[in-house]
């Protein structure tokens, strides 16, 4: 039976709200297009730290780009007014070291699955050693992400942690729900954000290349 995860996100945040201060919030992110429609639902209900680990990203310019982009959106958008964001640095050797050996699988494969296991394990310890609440990712906006192998990962990371000592609670989400997608994209046009067209490793690129 598939569980209802955006059901789940609700009734986290329900919990959330009985709370008379706003819990912390480690949000991975990877691009300022996919924040903003998370940013939107989030912000009343915690106080966030947006964390941008992508070492998936093809070169640094990019990386720049839209680290850049992501924190222009924060400082403008009215309700993402506290919000701040970190970049742990340009690190693309972490991503080539997992995707060794498996450069020719296809896009929305294993090789996809362990780059989410890959940012969101990352995210997750930074969020354990600074003492957040909570973490989660902005990778379920996107319908082209699975949304269960991102709470799969999330669940498996919190319940890890947890054994091992202290862990942040992990956020479900499914944030393509309720036309979540669709908002991102009218936001994006609203602040005139920069909307990649693919993911930003080069293998997405040159699957991307090779459509046109």
């Amino acid at each position: 039976m598939n569980k209802n995860y955006y059901q789940i996100f609700c009734d986290q945040l329900n919990e959330v709200d009985k709370n008379d201060k706003k819990p912390t919030l480690l949000l991975h992110a990877c691009c300022a297009p996919c924040s903003s429609h998370v940013l939107w639902v989030l912000a009343g209900h915690f106080d966030i730290t947006v964390y941008f680990y992508n070492p998936n990203i093809d070169d640094k310019e990019e990386y720049e780009k839209r680290f850049a982009e992501l924190r222009r959106f924060i400082s403008e958008a009215s309700f993402s007014v506290g919000v701040k964001a970190v970049d742990p640095g340009y690190g693309p050797e972490d991503f080539f070291r997992m995707a060794e050996g498996r450069e020719k699988l296809p896009e929305g494969g294993a090789r996809c699955y362990d780059c989410y296991s890959l940012r969101m394990r990352n995210s997750a310890e930074y969020a354990r050693d600074h003492g957040f609440d909570y973490f989660t990712t902005t990778l379920s906006i996107s319908p082209y992400k699975r949304s269960d192998w991102i709470n799969e990962i999330g669940m498996s990371l919190e319940r890890e942690m947890s054994e091992e000592g202290t862990s942040p609670v992990f956020l479900f989400s499914d944030f393509k729900k309720k036309n979540g997608y669709k908002h991102s994209i009218e936001l994006s046009k609203e602040y005139s954000l920069y909307r990649q067209d693919y993911c930003g490793c080069r293998f997405s690129k040159v699957e991307r290349q090779n459509r046109i």
